[in-house]
């Protein structure tokens, strides 16, 4: 049988009138979360030089060489800073 031939009972229609909608909305709440963790240096107030008292990303508990971090997204430098730094133990 031919699927645009197909016809609805009236439940089917009020639930697909119900899901499509409240999937749409999902996913658009997920792409903004995504845009957003794509790029959280602001968010940190990260810089690319070294913070207060010459602290620096490469000094920091969180960095992960070469050029990363567990909480700051995208590529930094060793020689940046952020208020999430933690001094290494």
């Amino acid at each position: 049988m031919d699927p645009l031939k197909q016809k609805l009972t009236r439940d089917q229609a009020i639930k697909r009138l119900i899901v499509l909608p409240s999937m749409a909305g999902f996913l658009a709440m997920n792409v903004g979360s995504i845009a957003q963790a794509a790029d959280n240096k602001k968010q940190f107030k990260y810089q690319d030089k070294p913070g207060k008292n010459g602290q620096k990303c490469s000094d920091c508990r969180l960095f992960k060489p070469p050029s990363a971090c567990q909480v700051v997204t995208g590529k930094i430098s060793p020689k940046g800073w952020c208020t999430a730094w933690v001094a290494k133990s």
